[in-house]
């Protein structure tokens, strides 16, 4: 038992670090000044049981974070970057605009950009057990750093102190928003999702890790409230809104001080802080990307690497960009801070229904614009202020998520689902495609996303009793593929290309027979594909009888010298895109839904 809590122990600090960003440093400076002991302890305390809880509601007997997470990376992936894409810009605004420009000026910047560099790199080489480590390494002189800049400011300042409490209608309407997300926000960071899967994976308990990680939080978030204590509200920061601000409260009163051991101790308190948010959210954000790419079946993968595609920089750049513009326009931290209580919360509300067992009801468009509409609450609210529109603005978030909600608590009656469709009917009603006879000799064209063949069997085509050859079938389906080629790719040279293209399976369920001058129809469309393979489907037709069979074929891409196995070529992607499946997310727009004949005997 002992060894099971110190295996679990261990993750405490990285848990704690990595929640430690941004967010929680800042505010706990600005929470405490502005509405007292009171005022940090409604904050502080939310945050870090929203931390526990997490990991005790993941960590529960019979829940696998490891399956959990496999299923939810692909839906949620939107709100897990977006959660990514704030943390880092409000780690990034706020360790520049609050804590390191008032201490060294506007130099800082270089300072800036390379420790986000170092992080990253960190992130990027290192494993999450090595980070667990390197994390638990850090915390040491961050936490004695931060002690004695906590002692040099108590004595060289002796700032005016703290009262209990002193709210106002911001206040309290800020209440519920704080818990709605706090008590949300770790659902929202994929870094918990990475914490969690590890710590079940390395044979530790996840509600230990996560509850005396909740607890370390805690702990940190007193150490900067107590920092605020003492070194009292100094000049408030005036944003461009007109609200005054205590977010760099210790960092002004630091800078007055000029006392050499202090600023050294508050810049490791700070880096140490900065750091691990930031290498956190590189390794976290790569192995969500990477295991969403090499799931996808996206052609567009042959266009691009995976590497690039899965790599955080795209994150980062645009978190760097969002930090240089909130300085840039004077923005208050709590602008970036208000979508975890509002255009976030639907859809993290729906991530726990359905780590709880609800059905997935998720649908993210819907969430972010009630969202987005919450939002805007909340900012009218916040300037005017009027608490009432403060408080109604996460409640409005959650309306996305109300129909999962609703089903976990027994009140939505039973999930919707979708009635199988038999293994061996189409989904849809195939449409017969009916030319003229004058037309239906060796004629060919689109209907919508169906290349179809016209012919009209002759005797040649007939066994001895009259019905066509059963091996005609797969000819003309042959026949009719080799058109849909050359009709998409007519400048392809087998001489001159780098790649074939080789039949791996072809299957076809005969239906009926046709006779000799029956107009017949074969009609074949894109119906799948993933990275390395294109699966084909078929039909052929009567005018008279209707369905004779149908059938799919598999097509894979090999290279001309060694035959090794190939992604689809991109001039197969460029060639063939307006008819890729309506449920590829690649798929052009349709093509054109009348019947484009071609006629060969021209």
């Amino acid at each position: 038992m002992l060894s099971q809590f110190l295996r679990s122990a261990t993750w405490a600090p990285t848990i704690a670090l990595s929640w430690f960003w941004g967010l929680g440093f800042f505010y706990a400076i600005h929470v405490t000044l502005t509405y007292g002991w009171l005022g940090f302890v409604a904050f502080a305390v939310p945050n870090a049981v929203g931390l526990g809880l997490f990991g005790w509601i993941l960590g529960a007997p019979g829940r696998s974070p490891d399956k959990i997470t496999a299923t939810i990376q692909g839906p949620y992936a939107v709100l897990f970057l977006a959660c990514q894409f704030l943390a880092v810009a409000i780690t990034i605004f706020g360790f520049a605009a609050y804590a390191w420009t008032p201490v060294f000026g506007r130099e800082t910047v270089f300072g800036l950009i390379a420790l986000v560099l170092v992080a990253c790199s960190i992130g990027h080489a290192l494993p999450l057990r090595s980070i667990r480590t390197l994390h638990g390494i850090a915390l040491i002189p961050a936490v004695c750093a931060g002690l004695v800049a906590l002692a040099g400011v108590a004595t060289g300042l002796g700032g005016s102190g703290v009262p209990i409490s002193s709210f106002d209608a911001r206040f309290y309407g800020l209440a519920l928003p704080s818990l709605v997300g706090f008590l949300l926000g770790p659902w929202m960071d994929v870094q918990q999702w990475q914490r969690a899967v590890e710590i079940q994976r390395a044979g530790a308990s996840v509600r230990l890790a996560y509850a005396t990680g909740a607890i370390l939080f805690l702990g940190l978030l007193t150490i900067n409230a107590l920092l605020a204590s003492a070194a009292g509200l100094g000049e408030p920061v005036l944003s461009s809104d007109g609200l005054p601000g205590a977010y760099a409260a210790v960092a002004q009163a630091i800078a007055r001080d000029h006392l050499t051991g202090v600023t050294v101790a508050f810049l490791i308190w700070t880096v140490v802080a900065a750091a691990t948010t930031i290498d956190s959210f590189y390794c976290a954000t790569r192995w969500l990307m990477m295991a969403i790419t090499t799931r996808s079946n996206s052609p567009l993968l042959a266009f691009v690497p995976a590497a690039l595609v899965s790599s955080p920089i795209w994150i980062l750049l645009a978190a760097l960009a969002a930090a240089v513009a909130a300085s840039q326009l004077n923005l208050s931290l709590m602008y970036l801070m208000m979508p975890f209580a509002t255009i976030l919360v639907g859809g993290a509300a729906c991530l726990v229904c359905e780590t709880l067992g609800a059905s997935r009801r998720y649908d993210p468009v819907l969430s972010y614009m009630i969202g987005l509409v919450a939002g805007l609450i909340f900012f009218t609210g916040y300037v005017a202020p009027n608490w009432l529109f403060l408080a109604m603005a996460p409640l409005i978030g959650l309306i996305g998520a109300l129909p999962m909600i609703a089903e976990l608590l027994g009140l939505g009656g039973e999930p919707a689902t979708r009635l199988p469709v038999p293994a061996d009917e189409p989904a849809v009603k195939t449409v017969v495609v009916t030319v003229s006879r004058d037309e239906a000799i060796a004629s060919h064209g689109f209907d919508g996303q169906w290349f179809v063949m016209n012919l009209i069997p002759t005797y040649d085509d007939t066994n001895s009793v009259g019905n066509v050859y059963f091996a005609n079938y797969v000819r003309w389906v042959g026949k009719a593929r080799e058109l849909f080629f050359n009709t998409c790719m007519p400048d392809f040279d087998l001489k001159a290309t780098d790649f074939y293209v080789l039949t791996k399976t072809f299957q076809h369920d005969f239906r009926r027979e046709a006779v000799e001058f029956e107009p017949v129809s074969v009609r074949v469309r894109i119906a799948s594909h993933n990275r390395k393979f294109v699966t084909l489907a078929h039909e052929i037709h009567s005018e008279i009888n209707g369905l004779l069979g149908r059938g799919e074929q598999s097509l894979m891409f090999v290279d001309t010298v060694q035959y090794r196995p190939l992604d689809i070529p991109r001039t197969i992607i460029e060639g063939f895109l307006p008819y890729w499946p309506k449920s590829s997310p690649h798929a052009a727009s349709p093509a054109p839904g009348s019947l484009e004949v071609k006629n060969l005997s021209a």
